[in-house]
């Protein structure tokens, strides 16, 4: 059989079996083979390397997509170095995504502008890196969907949307109180990932002041308990990146007060 028949019968047999990048790449792999000249078991290890490498970059891809991150951070962007009250390590570990196999829930604490968000998408990407689904949202959309869902009569459609990704990132709590109704939103979707599948909240409130977030003691209460029984914190403490920034170009004075919380750092 010519090598032109069997060339074109292996590109189909590639089609058929949905290894694309096998197919737009079989011509160079094989050039290479031409000149390295690898044993067969050489050469079909790196075949199969292309391919997992190719379709490990379009699940990434595509996880990044359906997270609905509102910017492109990483972990490796994050100036630690300006802000040295993060604790590095348990970043790293974080990042790992063993938390998430767990169902363990993380809590970023600190005032605006330190990066808890940078920290909370840099996660995300991690987790979504290490084969988990993710869902990005603020606590103002969050609990706007929630609402309308229940409005709608579809609240248990919209509590299933929010409960089936691994981890849920929480963006921007406590930064305005919550409506009595939407607190009990919240409660039932807490609940409803309780010890099932992870949560990542990002808060300006320490948890002496989650009774105010939420407008109910008992009630936020209730939350922490759920929230803190299986989790790591993170307190961030620092001027705000972008009041540094102001202040390096000259806009702001350097006697602008700091956002600082009163409230000592949760246990670990």
């Amino acid at each position: 059989m010519s090598h032109e028949l069997i060339h074109a019968r292996v590109l189909e047999h590639l089609e058929r079996l949905r290894l694309g990048h096998l197919v737009e790449r079989l011509d160079a792999l094989l050039a290479e083979a031409a000149r390295t000249e690898p044993t067969y078991l050489d050469f079909l290890d790196a075949l199969l390397r292309e391919e997992m490498g190719a379709k490990q970059r379009k699940r990434i891809s595509m996880g990044i997509t359906i997270a609905h991150f509102p910017a492109v951070k990483t972990l490796e962007d994050f100036d630690f170095k300006a802000q040295p009250s993060v604790d590095q390590r348990l970043v790293r570990e974080l990042a790992t995504g063993r938390f998430i196999a767990q169902a363990e829930n993380v809590l970023l604490f600190g005032p605006p502008g330190v990066g808890k968000t940078h920290l909370a998408i840099g996660l995300g990407r991690a987790a979504v890196e290490t084969g988990h689904s993710v869902l990005f949202t603020n606590a103002t959309a969050l609990l706007a969907a929630l609402a309308k869902a229940e409005s709608e009569g579809a609240l248990k459609d919209k509590l299933n949307y929010f409960a089936k990704p691994k981890l849920l990132v929480v963006d921007e709590l406590g930064y305005l109180p919550f409506e009595k109704r939407s607190a009990h939103l919240f409660f039932q979707l807490v609940a409803r990932r309780y010890e099932k599948g992870s949560m990542l909240l990002t808060t300006n409130q320490m948890v002496g002041q989650w009774g105010s977030v939420f407008g109910d003691d008992v009630l936020a209460a209730a939350i922490l308990d759920r929230l803190l029984h299986h989790s790591h914190t993170l307190l961030i403490q620092g001027e705000s990146y972008r009041l540094r920034q102001k202040k390096k170009a000259g806009l702001l004075s350097r006697g602008v007060p700091q956002a600082t919380n009163s409230t000592a750092e949760p246990e670990r």
